[in-house]
């Protein structure tokens, strides 16, 4: 049931990133995602073949909670191991393009061990490199990025909703 009750922070539609509706058959798809700290420092995907960088995390597979899919998904971007420590909210996008309504559940992680990421197939050609920097140096990143993929242009916005409301959490722990 983790993430069923989550605030949902933002809906993201075609008109958001400028584009024009198609219609098509939608499916659903959940994904799982983080905003994993270590010693003041927050993991950003570089995905460098597309011009922009995003929160590490992907899809829940089948029979797999959200919670399970966040610790693999983790495992595998960042080869850490982490311990969720809070819930940032959740995320609905409606991709027309792709035929996906996408909801997003992001969590507040911390790294309990870290190790080497796993990258799959996709993430090594879309030259994924996983990064560390202060929390509001990846709000600035994440602000000035213009990716030219359709996907990409969502992904930003979305990610930028959640490091903004991830921040007022942290600023309100201090």
């Amino acid at each position: 049931l983790a993430g069923l009750f989550m605030k949902l922070l933002l809906e993201l539609r075609d008109k958001d990133i400028g584009t024009i509706s198609k219609k098509s058959i939608m499916k659903e798809r959940s994904a799982s995602r983080a905003i994993l700290m270590n010693n003041g420092k927050m993991a950003l995907m570089n995905v460098t073949k597309h011009g922009y960088h995003k929160l590490p995390g992907g899809g829940v597979e089948k029979g797999e909670s959200i919670k399970e899919a966040l610790f693999r998904e983790m495992k595998e971007e960042t080869g850490c191991k982490v311990k969720i420590i809070g819930e940032v909210g959740k995320i609905i996008e409606h991709r027309t393009h792709l035929g996906i309504i996408q909801t997003s559940y992001c969590f507040l992680a911390e790294v309990m061990e870290k190790g080497k990421p796993e990258f799959d197939k996709g993430e090594l050609q879309a030259g994924y490199e996983l990064e560390w920097a202060a929390v509001d140096q990846t709000l600035k990143i994440i602000k000035k990025e213009k990716p030219w993929t359709y996907d990409g242009k969502f992904i930003v916005l979305r990610d930028q909703k959640f490091i903004e409301e991830a921040r007022k959490i942290i600023n309100s722990r201090k």
